[in-house]
């Protein structure tokens, strides 16, 4: 497969997790709603659910949609097991950029598509915050606790996922959208779960840009903890995967 298929297949299917995840925080938390106040479960579940979309949509090029998993590969890579980062992709420092490139981008256009899709409740929702349809956020701040939460989501995320490869039991896309609402329903509670650098940092660019009206502050004292914890997560799950597979 070419670079460039795995950029465009890279780039629709974290667009496609992205306008689905941050649609189904704009649903319950945005006024004006049907799902309005719905609840944390409600969000577990539309992100699971928009995994699942996404990875169908990003098979072609092995559904990464998430540094953190790419990340993870890379590491594992650097054990004795082949590793690739799909059928037909080396691993190698261009495929990795154009990976990497590819799920930041993605991530961008999905969080404006969902903004298009809700933007008269954007409208209404008065002095409301905006931001946390786009992104994560700590309930109690600490910057090493919050770091060691994304960490261990973001671990247990890769990790099974690399189990999941030597699985039979063929689930495929469900198998990761379920894991997703496990992780959110279990560790989500005091950080969001962003468990993927680009699903938070994308959306946080694209809030930063966007015309809403009252905007909040976009954050970024607090931004690179959701990018270095998953990544930390990452590298701690390839490693084991040299050992453990």
């Amino acid at each position: 497969m070419s670079l460039g298929a795995v950029f465009v297949s890279e780039v629709i299917g974290t667009a496609i997790l992205l306008l689905l995840g941050c649609g189904v925080v704009a649903n319950v938390a945005l006024p004006k709603n049907n799902g309005t106040d719905g609840g944390f479960l409600m969000v577990n579940f539309g992100w699971g659910l928009a995994v699942f979309a996404g990875v169908y949509a990003a098979w072609k090029s092995g559904a990464h949609l998430n540094p953190a998993v790419t990340i993870g590969l890379l590491t594992q890579s650097l054990g004795d097991e082949p590793v690739t980062y799909a059928e037909g992709v080396e691993i190698t420092a261009a495929s990795t950029m154009v990976y990497l490139a590819a799920e930041l981008i993605g991530a961008f256009i999905g969080a404006v598509l969902c903004w298009m899709a809700y933007k008269k409740q954007f409208d209404e929702r008065g002095e409301a915050g905006s931001l946390g349809v786009f992104s994560t956020g700590p309930q109690i701040r600490s910057t090493g606790w919050n770091l060691v939460t994304e960490a261990l989501g973001t671990f247990v995320l890769v990790f099974i996922i690399m189990m999941f490869g030597k699985s039979p039991a063929g689930l495929g896309p469900l198998a990761v959208a379920l894991l997703v609402v496990g992780i959110g329903a279990s560790l989500g509670g005091p950080t969001g779960y962003a468990i993927n650098p680009a699903r938070d940092l994308g959306p946080r660019i694209a809030h930063a840009v966007l015309p809403i009206p009252h905007k909040d502050d976009s954050n970024w004292g607090y931004a690179w903890i959701p990018v270095v914890g998953p990544l930390l997560g990452a590298v701690a799950a390839g490693l084991l995967a040299i050992v453990y597979m």
